[in-house]
Order: C-alpha cells, then sequence, then structure tokens
C-alpha cells in the first residue's frame, strides 16, 4: 500500500505526463447547459420519503406527454422516464466510459512504474543491478575485496558459462526496500558485508553459486563469523536458487536444517553453493552449503552444510498482481 502523499504525487505525476480531455470530465457551461435541458420535462413529480413537489412548463411543447419520476428509499435512486427511448445512446456513452477507463488504468499503471523507478522504488533486473554498486577511490577495503573478486579464477569460470545468470540480488532492491532489509543494509557496510554480494543463477532455478567477503565485525567468538549470520546466507542463497522453479518466482522458507562442520574465519571470501533437487508444485527441495573461495589448485573447505523446503504461498499471485 501507498502512503496517500505518495499516491498524489502518482496522480499529479500520471496527470502531467498523460494529460486528459479534460472537457470529458468537467464539462463547460455550454455542455452543462445541454445536460440540463434533459432535466427540463413538461411534467416533473419527486418523492422523497417526507413530501413531493411538480412543476410544469409551457415553453418546451415538444416535451409535453414526457413525465419523469425519482424515488429516494436512502438506499437507493430509482428513475423512471416516458417518451422517446434513448437505449441506444446509453451504451454507446457506457462502452465509452468503459474504453476510457481501460485506457486511462493501462496510461495510469505504466506511469505509476516509471515514477517508482525513477524514484529509485522499483526493482531493477538483473543486468541493472550489477553496475549499481561501485566502490568509492575514498573506499580502499572495498575496492580491493571487488577487485580480488572480479580477477578470481573461479568467477572468471562462471562467467563463461551461458547457461547462468549473474547479478548482484541486494543491488536489484528499490533504495527503500533495502534500507529495511536485514541482509541488504543492516549487515552492511566496513567490517561486516563490505560489497554486495555476487550470484550466478541456473536457468530454471536449478543451482546457484554465490561470492561474498564477511568482515570481521560479524563474529560470535573472536575471529569466527557468527553461526546466524551462516544460517541467514543459507537461508537466502537456497530461497534464491529455487526462485526460478517456483510458481511466480517466489517462496517462503518451510524447513531448514544446517550443519556446521567447521569455524569459519571472519574476514575471508565464501562461497555459497546451492542445487535444486526437487519441485512438486508449489514446494521445492534444496541443498547447499558454504565453502572457501579456493586458491589455484586448493580444495575448499567446506564450513556448514544445509538442506530446505521452500513454499510459494497461495497469495502470491494476489499479492504481485495487485503490485
Amino acid at each position: 500500500m501507498l502512503s496517500t502523499p505518495v499516491a498524489c504525487r502518482l496522480a499529479q505525476r500520471t496527470l502531467a505526463n498523460f494529460p486528459l480531455n479534460k472537457s470529458a470530465l468537467f464539462p463547460t457551461a455550454t455542455s452543462a447547459g445541454s445536460y440540463s435541458k434533459r432535466w427540463q420535462h413538461s411534467h416533473i413529480t419527486g418523492v422523497n420519503g417526507q413530501g413531493s413537489s411538480s412543476a410544469s412548463s409551457g415553453t418546451n411543447d415538444k416535451q409535453a406527454g414526457q413525465s419523469f419520476g425519482y424515488v429516494d428509499n436512502d438506499k437507493s435512486n430509482i428513475a423512471h422516464a416516458s417518451g422517446k427511448s434513448s437505449g441506444g445512446g446509453r451504451v454507446r456513452k457506457s462502452l465509452s466510459l468503459a474504453l476510457f477507463a481501460f485506457t486511462f488504468s493501462a496510461v495510469g499503471a505504466y506511469a505509476s512504474w516509471y515514477t517508482l523507478r525513477n524514484q529509485g522504488m522499483g526493482f531493477y533486473s538483473d543486468e541493472e543491478s550489477l553496475n549499481r554498486f561501485s566502490p568509492t577511490e575514498s573506499d580502499a577495503e572495498a575496492r580491493r575485496i571487488a577487485e580480488t573478486i572480479n580477477n578470481h579464477p573461479m568467477v572468471a569460470e562462471l562467467r563463461q558459462r551461458p547457461e547462468l545468470t549473474e547479478s548482484r540480488p541486494h543491488m536489484k532492491m528499490p533504495s527503500q526496500y533495502r534500507a529495511r532489509s536485514l541482509t541488504g543494509s543492516a549487515l552492511t557496510g566496513p567490517g561486516k558485508v563490505p560489497i554486495p554480494a555476487y550470484a550466478w543463477i541456473e536457468n530454471g532455478g536449478k543451482s546457484l553459486v554465490s561470492v561474498v567477503y564477511v568482515g570481521a565485525d560479524l563474529c560470535g567468538h573472536p575471529g569466527i563469523v557468527h553461526g546466524g549470520f551462516l544460517a541467514t546466507m543459507l537461508d537466502e542463497g537456497l530461497a534464491r536458487c529455487c526462485f526460478g522453479a517456483l510458481p511466480h518466482n517466489i517462496g517462503v522458507t518451510a524447513n531448514l536444517n544446517i550443519n556446521y562442520r567447521k569455524p569459519t574465519p571472519a574476514a575471508t571470501y565464501l562461497v555459497l553453493r546451492a542445487e535444486t533437487t526437487k519441485v512438486e508444485g508449489r514446494k521445492a527441495w534444496v541443498k547447499g552449503q558454504i565453502e572457501s573461495m579456493p586458491g589455484p589448485g586448493e580444495t575448499p573447505t567446506v564450513y556448514a552444510e544445509a538442506t530446505a523446503l521452500f513454499v510459494s504461498p497461495k497469495f502470491a499471485a494476489k499479492v504481485l498482481d495487485a503490485a
């Protein structure tokens, strides 16, 4: 739901970008006069619960013999008119209004999406996410980490696989959304997660590989990454892996089992690997692990392993249609 000020701004932006025919919405004095003539019947009878009134006019001879009745019973207003039928005109008017409403809704939806994107409130594509973060010249640590990841042989190999799509998942989030995200905001920054993680996802939600640097300020025991942070990494990583295999590309965690194999050293590069093992309707089973980023000729060290079940909620379609 959007707040009232945001909704007002969207409406103003929509009218500014897509001007409407104001005469159709706000009739001029001339058009108002033409509407008033419809009510100048020679005999008018009004009933409003407590009393009635009648009026006649001798100036409209052509309308003689016509009558108009109006009843108000607090719940509905019913009008009855006798004389020449105007059914064809009413049908044409109804169709015109329906067409106008459909057109305005489509234009309004596009204008709202365009406005949200310009204000940093719309989700970004995989390709766009890769260019939405760059370390500043003064942040030597972030620049060093980014260079290390981008120059690593494993990363170069992942970028050569055509079935994988590269992105930086947290940078796909709108700015206002990411500002309230645990992993997209609260756990980021110097000493924590200095730069957004990279991810490579196989088409159809089959597998995922993610690389991230974890600083020295996310520890449980001194020098050891907190187990809760590793659990959060596994929860998000395994879920993101199977999204493409679930209806509406979204799922929530139903079950997560973790085995911690070895202490995970802080201030190090970590690789998360995940694979979707089974899909049944709205359910997907995924397994994965967190390991070290190995150097040339090294075997990675496995720090934690996990299995999980994710479910695409029944209300997902309604939520996405309303977004």
